[in-house]
């Protein structure tokens, strides 16, 4: 019986320069990077990613993270070429690089965004939606009317998207790489974790094989290539108080 190798390291960096050797750490790469805002967003692995100093970066995130924490982090370096993103509000190093045509953007609606990540994962190249027909998101995109649900109506066109590295965060891993998410950080990264040549799983905790309740894993293992163990920096995003 052959060992299963560990996919375990040591270090975000090491994960990163695993990744590395194996080709899928390289300048004008796709990289998914999973979260919500700044919940669950793989920030070690974003920070290990910066200081290898890949740039002309293409990076698939729901969001830009903020200034100076998550991938406002590559902004602040300018490793990052082009964001397919569906809300960048809170980044003002964003917003200048944009406006100024530093940064391409590619704008998508959330729920599109998150099925073009998915298709790429299960091998859909085109799938059609009738979310943006009519709208500057249709523009230079085909469209076609198509009978569904007994009805005849209009629908785009959409590519899957499918990335050479996918950074995800997840809540408990175990040694053969299967992932569990916790609430809102089960958002993007899970489709991200499937959609990727190479997939780095950032866990807060690591328990051994069979320790997870088989019925519950989000993520199977096989999708995993490597995984690090890391202590979580709690940010808030927006800090919304009432007077006392």
């Amino acid at each position: 019986m052959v060992p299963m190798q560990s996919k375990l390291h040591q270090t975000a960096k090491d994960a990163i320069a695993a990744a590395k050797s194996k080709g899928h750490v390289k300048n004008e790469m796709t990289v998914h990077v999973g979260g919500f805002g700044l919940c669950g967003i793989p920030e070690q692995l974003i920070m290990a990613l910066r200081d290898s100093g890949v740039t002309g970066l293409t990076c698939v995130s729901n969001n830009a993270g903020v200034d100076d924490w998550g991938l406002g982090l590559l902004l602040q370096t300018k490793q990052i070429k082009k964001m397919v993103s569906s809300y960048v509000g809170e980044n003002a190093e964003f917003e200048r690089q944009f406006l100024s045509g530093e940064l391409e953007v590619e704008f998508n609606p959330q729920g599109t965004l998150a099925e073009r990540i998915r298709a790429g994962g299960a091998g859909i190249p085109v799938f059609y939606t009738a979310t943006g027909v009519g709208t500057q998101v249709a523009d230079g995109k085909e469209t076609r009317k198509i009978p569904f649900k007994g009805t005849e109506r209009e629908y785009v066109a959409e590519t899957g998207i499918w990335a050479e590295l996918a950074l995800v965060k997840a809540w408990k891993a175990d040694k053969a790489g299967n992932l569990i998410y916790r609430k809102t950080a089960r958002n993007f990264n899970p489709m991200m974790a499937c959609a990727a040549a190479f997939t780095i799983a950032e866990v807060e905790e690591l328990v051994e094989v069979g320790a997870l309740d088989a019925d519950g894993i989000h993520t199977p293992g096989n999708y995993v290539d490597a995984i690090v163990v890391t202590k979580s920096e709690k940010r808030i995003e927006q800090r919304t108080v009432r007077e006392g």
